[in-house]
């Protein structure tokens, strides 16, 4: 729960308020014409730049309060502040799955003076030596997210493993295998020119762009993405996400026959999906040697009952 938490947004958060208190420390975060993939270029200060004389990262210590209460404002809707038009609702809330990003320019290592977390070259997994960890709370302080937690039992931070074991062995981690919504995806994300567009991730992020980066103007650049909702005004969406939200709801609402296959796929497997294919009827996953590890039928099957049963109509 403290490291894999869901939050109810616009208000929720764990610790409180975590992502507010940052952007109002951060200032005007612009986005306007560039090269980006939706045509805009990030023009404020990322935590790094914005970094106070002595820090690494511009960042805050949450006091012990703002932890308690972790479902607080659970489920709690508000209005928005301008008038949505349809598709967007006027009063909204949705829920924001949180795990460590495993950013690939960490805050959290930078920040910290005992150089005891570490990013792991084999596959970007961000961890943490206990052994090392004298509980100094700069990676709580510095990392835009708070996802490391100072334990006031043992006086060291813990955070967010990524299940490193199973993945390992190529299984996928326990909030994935675990969730009953199948809403998550596990895979391997390739730069941008290095793309493979039979590889799930490359095929959301970098493909279709339908799945996008929280906070993206922090500068971190977390390996966590999320498909946002429709529903939501999307003023608030392009702060959280960036500018690249429209084309993401637009190529969602109306997939291709690729995209509506993979997302087929989602939480299908306790194998992690190296590749992928959609033919006219399903949507395939193989492993990382290219062997069939999953097949889901794009149109499940319709059954009707023979008669002699009694409980049909």
């Amino acid at each position: 729960m403290w490291w894999n938490n869901v939050e109810t947004k616009p208000f929720g958060g764990y610790p409180q308020h975590w992502d507010v208190k940052l952007l109002e420390k951060l200032g005007p975060q612009k986005w306007e014409k560039g090269e980006g993939d939706s045509g805009k270029t990030y023009q404020g200060k990322t935590i790094f730049e914005a970094a106070p004389k002595g820090e690494v990262a511009l960042g805050y210590l949450p006091e012990d309060k703002e932890w308690r209460f972790p479902n607080i404002y659970e489920d709690t809707s508000t209005p928005w502040k301008d008038k949505a038009t349809l598709p967007s609702h006027d009063t909204f809330f949705f829920y924001l799955q949180r795990i460590c990003n495993h950013c690939t320019y960490p805050a959290c290592a930078a920040a910290c003076p005992r150089k005891a977390i570490y990013k792991r070259k084999e596959d970007g997994i961000v961890l943490i030596d206990q052994e090392r960890c004298r509980g100094y709370r700069k990676c709580v302080e510095q990392c835009p997210y708070k996802k490391p937690m100072y334990n006031p039992q043992t006086r060291i931070s813990e955070k967010c493993i990524a299940c490193y074991p199973r993945v390992e062995q190529d299984t996928v981690t326990r909030c994935i295998a675990a969730c009953v919504g199948k809403i998550r995806l596990q895979g391997w994300i390739n730069l941008p020119e290095k793309i493979e567009a039979d590889n799930p991730m490359d095929y959301l992020v970098h493909v279709a762009k339908v799945a996008l980066p929280s906070y993206p103007q922090f500068g971190t650049e977390p390996n966590v993405f999320y498909i946002p909702p429709r529903w939501v005004p999307r003023g608030y969406l392009k702060q959280l996400f960036g500018p690249g939200v429209e084309n993401a709801i637009e190529r969602y609402s109306d997939p291709d026959p690729d995209l509506l296959g993979l997302l087929q796929l989602f939480g299908t497997t306790q194998q992690i999906i190296e590749k992928f294919r959609v033919t006219e009827k399903d949507a395939i996953g193989y492993d990382a040697h290219k062997r069939e590890i999953i097949r889901v039928p794009l149109e499940d099957p319709i059954v009707i009952r023979p008669p002699i049963y009694h409980n049909i109509t």
